[in-house]
């Protein structure tokens, strides 16, 4: 064998095992991605800003959880907007002015705090004011606030929410939870509640 073939098939092994190198890198990586999806959990909250128990369960089981759960990339909370109402449409509104999701997840907090005070009565005008108060005191300026509230793409993509959940989940009532794809239907309590998310860890 010529010093030329040796050369040459000395280079065809080392790009083989480059390849298979490669393969299972990329196999390894695969599974550990895979691995690290499935411990993820997705808590899943459809919910109205004017709904009592939607409230409750946010302030009690929800902030809590965060609070437990911040510091891990196990638990994500997504807040799934279905108004049920003009008044928490508007309050929806103007929770999107806020760009940052922590900051969005104060403001929620907030809303449903204040629910009793701002959630009241019939006159719109009043409650936008009191929707406006909260988010003022949370860093928002009125006139942000207003174009929010002027805003249809916002309006748009809230109840285009709304539609979309109600087709792919059949909501019937706020607060619908869902821990990953598995509806949730027990207490609404934290202790409950926590015990079937860790179930999907």
């Amino acid at each position: 064998m010529t010093k030329f073939l040796k050369i040459n098939l000395l280079i065809k092994y080392l790009l083989i095992l480059i390849i298979l190198i490669s393969v299972s890198s990329c196999d390894q990586s695969e599974k550990a991605e895979k691995k690290f999806g499935s411990s993820k959990v997705i808590v899943k909250v459809f919910s109205s800003l004017t709904c009592p128990h939607c409230a409750n369960f946010h302030l009690q089981v929800i902030v809590e959880l965060k609070k437990k759960y911040n510091d891990s990339s196990q638990v994500e909370f997504k807040h799934v907007s279905f108004p049920l109402d003009l008044a928490a449409l508007n309050a929806e509104k103007i929770m999107y002015c806020f760009n940052n999701n922590e900051k969005r997840f104060d403001f929620l907090t907030e809303i449903y705090k204040n629910q009793k005070s701002w959630a009241v009565g019939s006159d719109i005008i009043l409650i936008n004011d009191s929707i406006k108060k909260i988010g003022k005191k949370l860093g928002l300026e009125s006139t942000k606030m207003n174009k929010c509230l002027e805003d249809d793409k916002i309006q748009e993509k809230i109840l285009n929410e709304r539609i979309s959940a109600q087709k792919k989940y059949k909501i019937s009532s706020t607060p619908t939870i869902y821990i990953n794809k598995k509806k949730y239907t027990g207490k609404h309590e934290f202790n409950a509640f926590e015990k079937e998310m860790v179930k999907e860890f």
